[in-house]
């Protein structure tokens, strides 16, 4: 059975996308930092790079960060290299973004095997990338500090998997939002849209404590120093089930839509602002 993001592929969406982007509410940060264009790693590995350090920015023990990384590293008979890397990451130094974008490359090791490995010694950031990763995680840590703090690191859904799709990892909770980074130059494309909502439907029908107050989805990119918004219960609910039922395979999940009058109240407040 397919994971969350092999389940999407499969999918052929309407133009605009199943979940349109008008359903997000858009902010954008600024700070002082300009990314240079010249990165010379695959957009995967600087992806995954600036998630696991975020993680370890914002508390997360670094094994348990880049504990897919050092699974991978295993199929791939690889510990030992791996564990000498984890030791190298330590701060936002070069070294430590060097290792890191290193160790991150054995992801593809996990998800879709050992033969598609390339050699750590071929990994090896410029200065352009290292410094476009030092960037990206600090303002990743300074975005999740800001609408944290963060109460799942790497959330999964037990309970909430169906005959359709067996497995799947998010990025970030916190308590009330399921949040996915993407390190991606544009505004998220519709399969990206998609994917936070699967996450967010998964860990709703999970019934999982942790997930219970669950009742956003988001997108955080950090290289653009975006974020995108969505409360799950305002989404049209002809979309949502046709996503539950036929994309998912659940039926039993009921979203709450919100009373007219909690919409009153919200434009009011916002109008205010």
């Amino acid at each position: 059975m397919p994971s969350v993001t092999q389940r999407i592929s499969e999918i052929k969406q309407p133009r605009g996308g199943l979940l349109l982007s008008s359903f997000f509410d858009f902010h954008a940060y600024e700070d002082e930092n300009v990314l240079n264009t010249s990165e010379n790693l695959h957009s995967s590995i600087i992806g995954l790079t600036v998630d696991y350090l975020t993680r370890v920015g914002l508390g997360q023990n670094k094994s348990e960060a880049f504990h897919i990384s050092i699974h991978g590293a295993r199929l791939a008979y690889k510990t030992q290299t791996a564990m000498n890397l984890l030791r190298n990451i330590k701060d936002l130094t070069d070294e430590s973004i060097i290792a890191a974008c290193k160790l991150s490359s054995f992801d593809v090791s996990f998800r879709a095997g050992p033969a598609f490995l390339k050699p750590t010694r071929s990994i090896n950031p410029n200065q352009s990338t290292i410094s476009n990763i030092r960037i990206m995680v600090v303002r990743s840590i300074e975005f999740f500090k800001k609408n944290g703090p963060i109460t799942v690191f790497g959330p999964t859904f037990e309970g909430g998997y169906t005959k359709i799709i067996d497995s799947g990892d998010g990025d970030f909770c916190t308590k009330k939002t399921l949040w996915d980074l993407k390190v991606i130059d544009n505004k998220p494309k519709s399969k990206y849209r998609l994917q936070v909502l699967i996450y967010g439907l998964l860990a709703i029908a999970s019934k999982q404590e942790k997930y219970k107050q669950i009742e956003n989805i988001g997108i955080f990119n950090p290289r653009l120093n975006h974020s995108y918004l969505a409360n799950i219960k305002e989404i049209d609910e002809n979309i949502l089930n046709d996503i539950k039922i036929n994309v998912i395979g659940l039926d039993s999940v009921k979203i709450q839509s919100k009373s007219i009058l909690e919409k009153l109240i919200e434009f009011l407040f916002k109008k205010k602002r």
